[in-house]
């Protein structure tokens, strides 16, 4: 009987309705591909033979396995002392951005805030218009930032679209209720903020980690403006150099381009190729680990954030 219910209540499609779907899967199946075989070739390129990778045979799989491109990036200092460089500056950072972000958008976020218009209209128009590069490293170098490890966590540390999807949160999700009951009770604006308001925003909290984090880990172009000291280079800056010319370092054991020896030159250029999949590995892996660890509090975060306050 239950069974006959069943059959009754089955969706039954259309044959435009199956091509759809059909078409649909097919796109989706493609674009998803697309998307992901460039990551995938990455990884099996980084333990691949160098010969195989320069002759154009690493498609599918990893051809003649191994891990020469690791161990020479093992081999790399300079490599190593910018990835700690860039964990420093991106946890300092994004504790110091969430906080600035959170507390500015929770002030934001008050119905009755003096000039509030005309402050939100100030954080606007730093979005589409800037000092320029000149303006703003001459200004940077007269508070004392050039070459100084501070730029790298204090520069962009707000972002006016983050602190947008904050103040929405907060006045979508953390009724004006819980502040008026508060207030009876004597709370203060700062025992309301740290006691409420930080407690029940722990997803937007994820969300902005993300953003912040992702953005200064792949932030190369202020440790190559701002930074002299190479010692202080973020990973992404020496990365890019790496990138650019195919070499990890032409002074070290790793490369030994300034050797008269030809088998020494194209044993150094075969290794070449391969270390830049195993930087890449390298450096992406940390954003990865994030993203899955904060992925079911971004998807979430992103949705409530974007709703109009």
């Amino acid at each position: 009987m239950e069974s006959g219910i069943g059959n009754r209540n089955r969706i039954r499609y259309s044959a435009s309705d199956r091509v759809f779907f059909l078409i649909n899967g097919i796109f989706w199946t493609v674009f998803m591909f697309i998307i992901v075989y460039p990551l995938y070739l990455v990884c099996i390129a980084s333990v691949s033979d160098p010969s195989a990778i320069v002759a154009g045979k690493v498609i599918w799989r990893p051809v003649d396995f191994s891990l020469v491109g690791y161990n020479a990036v093992m081999k790399y200092q300079e490599f190593w002392s910018s990835y700690l460089n860039s964990f420093i500056y991106t946890f300092s950072s994004v504790i110091i951005s969430i906080a600035v972000t959170l507390t500015g958008a929770y002030a934001m976020s008050r119905p009755r805030f003096p000039g509030k218009s005309a402050i939100n209209m100030y954080f606007v128009i730093t979005m589409f218009f800037s000092g320029g590069l000149i303006p703003t490293f001459l200004v940077m170098k007269d508070l004392g930032f050039y070459n100084n490890p501070l730029v790298m966590v204090l520069m962009g540390c707000v972002s006016v679209w983050n602190f947008m999807v904050a103040r929405t949160y907060i006045q979508t999700n953390i009724p004006e209720e819980l502040y008026e009951a508060s207030a009876l009770d004597g709370a203060t604006h700062f025992q309301y903020f740290f006691r409420v308001v930080l407690p029940l925003s722990k997803t937007i909290i994820a969300v902005l980690a993300v953003y912040y984090g992702v953005a200064k880990w792949n932030d190369y172009f202020t440790g190559l403006v701002y930074l002299k000291n190479r010692s202080l280079y973020p990973l992404q800056t020496v990365l890019r150099e790496i990138l650019a010319t195919l070499q990890v370092d032409m002074t070290g054991d790793f490369m030994t381009t300034m050797s008269d020896d030809a088998a020494n030159i194209a044993e150094a250029t075969r290794i070449a190729n391969v270390s830049k999949y195993c930087i890449i590995v390298l450096s992406t892996g940390p954003v990865v680990i994030l993203y899955a660890f904060m992925q079911k509090y971004f998807e979430k975060g992103v949705m409530i954030g974007s709703l109009k306050g």
